[in-house]
C-alpha cells in the first residue's frame, strides 16, 4: 500500500569521514528554484576535520533548504529537498522502508501520513568505538564516551583517553537564568576544527608525558643555500625557504633514528614502530589550526618535497584540505618563526611521537672562527612522548637536525 505520490527526494547529511556525528553548514551553493545535476556540490560543510563540499546524488530543481548557514546538523538529518520531476510512491507505515544511498546517512523510518510537519528530536550522539574493558572503566569513572576524542590507532577510545577525560572533567554547575551578553565582550561559539583541535590538544597534553629539548643553531650556511636553490632550475616554480630545509633536515634525522617514528598503544601496552614517515605541517588557517600531512615525506626528492609543501599550504589556507590528508601523521613540524617567535614548547599531535618547532631566524652575535661576528641564528625545540622516546633518542634526533641546518652539505651526503 502506498501514500500519495511525491515528486521530490531528500538528501541527508552524510558521514564524510571517520564516524563524525555532526557538521556545520558553512554556506549553501544553491538556492530554492535552482536546477542541480547529479553530483553537483550543493553546500559546503565544516566537520571536526575539514571543510568539504557535498554533492547531491540526483538531479532536479531545489525545492527547500532545511537549515540556514551556520547551523550545526546531525549526520543523517535531511538538509535539502529536490524536485526530481519523477513521481515516487511513498510507503505507508508498516509497508517497509524506503531505499537509501549507501554512505548518505541511515535509512529513514517508515513514513506515515500527517497533515503538518512536526519537529523531531535530534539523534542521540553515538559513542566512538571502545573495547568492553574500556567501556566498563568509563562507566566506573562516570565518563561520557560520546564526549571523548579517541586517540587509538584505529580511531578507538583507549584507557588513557578515559583517564584523561576523568582528570579534566568538572562538576556541571547549576543552570543560571539567561542574561544578555555584555557590550564589553564578544562570545564566539567553538565549533568544527577549533573545537576538535581544543579537545585533541587537551587529550594529548594529559595523555602523553611531554619532554621538550632546545638547541640554538647557526644557520648562516643554510640561508646562503636557500638563495642558491631559488636560482636552481630544478626548483623553478616552487617555494624555497627555511621551512623546506628544516623539513628535509628533520626527515634525515628521523631516517637516522627510526625508533622515533612510532606511536604508543595504551590498550596493548606496546610501542608501534611506523615504516612510513608521514610529515605533518602545522598550518594556521582562517578556520583554525590544521595539521595536514605529506605521505612518505622521507622518500621524496627536495623538489618533490617543496612542491608538496606548496600544495599543502595553499590547500589548507583555502579550506580545501581533504579529511584524508589530516590523518596518518607520524611526526610534525611547526614554523613559529614566521610570527617572530624564538621558541616554544609544542604539544604533540595525538598519536604521534615528536613535533619540531622552528623559531625565527635573525642575525645575532656569534663566535665564529674565534671572533664574535653577526650570524644567522635560530632555536629548535623538539617535544616528544617520553613513554617511547627517552632522552638519548630525543637528543640524537634534535642534534642531527641541528647539524644538518648548521652544515647543509650534509643534506646531500647523509643517509
Amino acid at each position: 500500500m502506498t501514500d500519495t505520490a511525491e515528486r521530490y527526494r531528500e538528501f541527508r547529511l552524510p558521514d564524510v569521514g571517520e564516524g563524525l556525528q555532526d557538521a556545520e553548514i558553512i554556506r549553501w551553493l544553491v538556492a530554492p528554484g535552482d536546477t542541480v545535476t547529479d553530483g553537483q556540490p550543493v553546500c559546503e560543510v565544516e566537520t571536526a576535520k575539514a571543510a568539504v563540499e557535498l554533492p547531491v546524488p540526483f538531479a532536479g530543481r531545489v525545492r527547500e533548504l532545511l537549515f540556514p548557514e551556520g547551523a550545526t546538523v546531525d549526520v543523517g538529518a535531511v538538509i535539502i529537498r529536490v524536485d526530481t520531476g519523477e513521481e515516487r510512491e511513498v510507503p505507508v507505515a508498516g509497508s517497509g522502508r524506503t531505499p537509501v544511498l549507501v554512505g548518505y546517512g541511515a535509512a529513514p523510518a517508515p513514513a506515515t501520513r500527517r497533515s503538518r510537519r512536526r519537529p523531531t528530536a535530534p539523534p542521540r550522539p553515538t559513542a566512538p568505538a571502545a573495547k568492553p574493558p574500556v567501556r566498563k572503566l568509563a562507566k566506573d569513572l562516570g565518563v561520557d564516551l560520546t564526549a571523548i576524542v579517541p586517540t587509538g590507532p584505529r580511531g578507538d577510545v583507549t584507557r588513557e583517553d578515559v583517564h584523561a577525560a576523568a582528570r579534566t572533567s568538572e562538576p556541571v554547575p547549576a543552570q543560571e537564568p539567561h542574561t544578555p551578553p555584555s557590550p564589553d565582550e564578544t562570545r564566539i561559539p567553538v565549533t568544527g576544527v577549533r573545537k576538535a583541535t581544543a579537545r585533541a590538544m587537551v587529550a594529548s597534553a594529559f595523555t602523553a608525558p611531554h619532554v621538550t629539548e632546545f638547541v640554538i643553531v647557526d644557520v648562516t650556511r643554510t640561508m646562503k643555500l636557500i638563495r642558491r636553490l631559488k636560482e636552481h632550475p630544478d626548483m623553478t616554480g616552487v617555494r624555497v625557504g627555511p621551512l623546506l630545509l628544516a623539513a628535509r633536515a628533520f626527515l634525515l634525522a628521523v631516517r637516522r633514528n627510526p625508533e622515533i617514528n612510532a606511536s604508543w598503544d595504551e590498550e596493548r601496552q606496546e610501542i608501534v614502530r611506523k615504516h612510513r614517515v608521514n610529515l605533518g605541517i602545522a598550518a594556521a588557517t582562517p578556520r583554525g589550526l590544521l595539521v595536514p600531512t605529506i605521505a612518505d615525506a622521507d622518500r621524496r626528492t627536495l623538489p618533490e618535497l617543496a612542491a608538496a609543501l606548496d600544495d599543502l599550504v595553499v590547500t589548507a589556507k583555502e579550506g580545501r584540505t581533504p579529511p584524508a590528508a589530516l590523518r596518518g601523521g607520524t611526526v610534525t613540524l611547526t614554523n613559529i618563526g614566521v610570527f617572530g617567535i624564538d621558541t616554544g614548547t609544542p604539544i604533540l599531535n595525538p598519536g604521534e611521537s615528536a613535533i619540531l618547532a622552528l623559531g625565527t631566524i635573525a642575525p645575532r652575535p656569534w663566535v665564529h672562527r674565534g671572533k664574535v661576528v653577526p650570524r644567522q641564528v635560530t632555536t629548535l625545540a623538539l617535544s616528544f612522548d617520553h613513554r617511547l622516546v627517552d632522552g638519548e633518542l630525543g637528543s640524537r634526533v634534535l642534534a642531527d637536525t641541528a647539524a644538518v641546518l648548521h652544515d647543509p652539505d650534509l643534506l646531500f651526503t647523509r643517509a
